[in-house]
């Protein structure tokens, strides 16, 4: 296991500090505010911990209502909305400085059969073909070795492989609003089928509004041409699946509208099974010249 993975396992590892109260620590991120991904990882840590072993995360709904300070530890209060015979749900408020910064609902399953398809994997080249995060990033003249250094060190717990440009490396000219990342954990994982869904859910926040950046040709936060935020995100984990083992994020922009932008994506294993299903609106706003 990498330095860097031992380093998000350990900040993922919440305190309790009451029966369904916890706390969690912040790290530095990309932007001067607390990583979505982050604070929804944990969200998800303290609900999962009140819930028992065999029933497994099945959804997620969270709000990001403030920005959250990376200076300051965050408490997650969970509460018991319910306690069925095949389904448990759980709301999860996440506080700073006595204010509501972020809630999260989730609901969680004991195992059954039942009826089985899904939408068929999209094509996408090896990830073992593909150039590393750290390649990518070194070899863009335009940005600043300051952000490569920036994203890198926010990165570096995840192996993270683009299939073609991200924003921040070509931009100026619209793109068809589409992009996949192939993602895995940058060292293996304990079997715990709740740790799996806490490190995709934290993956998940760091691309998905990438296509929505190509459809307009803009390169995002890295480059300064947008300025924007996470408002809403919401998961759907189909299948079991290892967040430690390759899965190909194939992520879209159906819409972009009032100061705000839709990303929709299908996570899936490398074999090909349909393991998760994600949508986030972002606020994507052109900054105003002055």
């Amino acid at each position: 296991m990498s330095e860097a993975l031992d380093s998000l396992l350990d900040l993922l590892d919440l305190e309790r500090i009451e029966q369904d109260m916890f706390r969690g620590r912040s790290r530095s991120a990309v932007v001067p505010r607390v990583f979505g991904g982050q604070v929804a990882a944990q969200a998800m840590v303290a609900a999962g911990r009140t819930v028992p072993e065999d029933r497994h995360a099945h959804s997620l709904h969270a709000y990001f209502l403030r920005p959250g300070d990376p200076g300051a530890p965050i408490v997650y209060a969970v509460e018991r909305l319910r306690d069925g015979r095949s389904f448990t749900a759980r709301r999860v408020v996440a506080v700073q400085h006595g204010e509501p910064v972020f809630t999260l609902s989730a609901s969680f399953q004991t195992y059954e059969e039942g009826l089985d398809h899904q939408a068929p994997m999209p094509a996408a080249p090896d990830p073992e073909t593909l150039p590393t995060n750290d390649e990518r990033l070194r070899g863009y003249a335009h940005l600043p070795a300051t952000t490569v250094e920036r994203f890198l060190e926010a990165r570096a717990a995840v192996d993270l492989r683009y299939t073609d440009d991200p924003p921040y490396g070509a931009f100026g000219t619209p793109r068809e609003a589409h992009s996949q990342v192939w993602f895995r954990t940058a060292g293996k994982l304990a079997d715990d089928p709740l740790l799996h869904v806490v490190l995709a859910t934290y993956v998940s926040d760091m691309t998905l509004l990438d296509s929505v950046l190509l459809a307009h040709g803009r390169g995002g936060w890295a480059v300064g041409d947008v300025v924007g935020a996470s408002l809403d995100h919401a998961m759907w984990f189909h299948r079991p699946f290892r967040a430690d083992e390759w899965l190909l994020y194939d992520q879209q922009s159906p819409s972009a509208s009032g100061g705000r932008g839709l990303g929709q994506a299908r996570i899936y294993t490398q074999d090909g099974r349909l393991a998760i299903s994600v949508i986030q609106e972002g606020v994507v706003r052109v900054p105003r010249e002055h």
